[in-house]
């Protein structure tokens, strides 16, 4: 019996080369990804943030990983989901389903984004 994986988009700190990627340790990495252009990341400091923007929209760059069932709730908790974060579906050519965590508090005034963190400079 297959064991059950979800795809995970990961954006920031749990990218490889990241601070946070060892909570990943053990699970499959399927490549570099793109998402559609219809999301933002935030800077929040020492992490980032993930949210929709239907109008202004970039395509953010991150990685895949097919995350087992244990690791995922490990996850889950890490980014205290439901909390600051929510663990929702992303939009990625090329797959049915995937999940991303996204901001579930309004976006700090000021904070600059863009389509890949950490932000380029200027």
């Amino acid at each position: 019996m297959a064991i059950a994986r979800t795809i995970l988009f990961v954006y920031g700190t749990l990218r490889r080369g990241e601070r946070n990627h060892r909570l990943l340790a053990g699970q499959e990495f399927i490549g570099e990804a793109v998402t559609a252009p219809r999301y933002r990341v935030f800077d929040l400091g020492p992490h980032p943030g993930l949210a929709r923007d239907e109008q202004n929209g970039l395509a953010v760059h991150g990685e895949l990983f097919a995350v087992g069932e244990c690791c995922l709730a490990e996850l889950d908790d890490f980014e205290e989901v439901p909390g600051p974060f929510v663990r929702e579906p992303i939009e990625i050519d090329g797959y049915e389903q995937v999940w991303a965590y996204y901001m579930n508090t309004p976006v700090p005034e000021g904070a600059k984004s863009g389509h890949r963190w950490p932000l380029p400079p200027g």
